[in-house]
């Protein structure tokens, strides 16, 4: 399998969080759609039947693809950790941080780029992991009853505040990936996991000096991760 893998990799960029789903699904489509062809051979149905998986392959093969980025750093910046759309931008006393912090919630359909990125370079200081249910992660309150996991990060540079990215499984996702382990340090923009098959990811920064930043981003916003800005310092 590893060496599918990397023949596949010389060409298209897949993001290695993806294994074994990465092989294991489309060649199971593939297979699939070879014991159609067989058995059914003479069906009418048979070849929309082969277009739509041969469509599912393709979306499978896509979701794990890892684009390459030019990370642009500006430290004055907290990039987003996700790609998607903007859901909301509230208060939110519902985080490891242990204060009020400002939320921005992101939700990742099942064609968004899944890999999570550090907004800024950090410090790991903990991981947690939390199981819950599989809802809906358009709604802001699925970080708190769906399964989870919570990094919290404290900035190299000033202010050097503890921020915290969360993870959160959605009603299709079922499975997060995060190689992120206390004491690890990332730079702005390096990836360090993913969610497979549609998701949340959310950012959380202390307000207790709301003054010293500025929301980039509005509701409804697209992002991407390690390219667009959500909160710009006033240093």
């Amino acid at each position: 399998m590893f060496i599918l893998y990397n023949c596949i990799t010389m060409r298209v960029p897949f993001t290695r969080f993806g294994l074994p789903q990465l092989i294991v699904y489309p060649l199971v489509t593939l297979i699939l759609m070879a014991l159609l062809f067989f058995v059914f051979k003479p069906a009418l149905w048979l070849f929309p039947a082969e277009i739509a998986l041969f469509l599912v392959f393709l979306w499978m093969l896509s979701f794990f693809r890892d684009p390459a980025r030019e990370i642009a750093l500006n430290e004055e910046l907290l990039l987003s950790p996700a790609d998607g759309t903007v859901t909301d931008i509230s208060s939110s006393d519902d985080s490891a941080l242990g204060e009020k912090a400002l939320r921005i919630g992101i939700f990742l359909s099942v064609f968004s780029v899944h890999i999570n990125r550090a907004p800024c370079s950090v410090r790991v200081e903990k991981v947690n992991y939390k199981k819950g249910t599989f809802k809906n992660a358009l709604s802001p309150e699925s970080g708190r009853a769906n399964e989870s996991n919570e990094i919290l990060m404290v900035r190299l540079l000033e202010p050097k505040e503890t921020l915290l990215v969360r993870q959160i499984s959605g009603a299709i996702a079922r499975h997060i990936v995060c190689e992120a382990k206390e004491g690890d340090g990332y730079r702005q923009g390096e990836a360090f996991g993913m969610i497979k098959f549609g998701s949340r990811t959310e950012l959380y920064l202390p307000t207790h000096e709301q003054d010293r930043f500025e929301v980039a981003v509005k509701v409804g916003d697209k992002v991407a991760a390690g390219l667009t800005p959500l909160v710009r310092y006033r240093l």
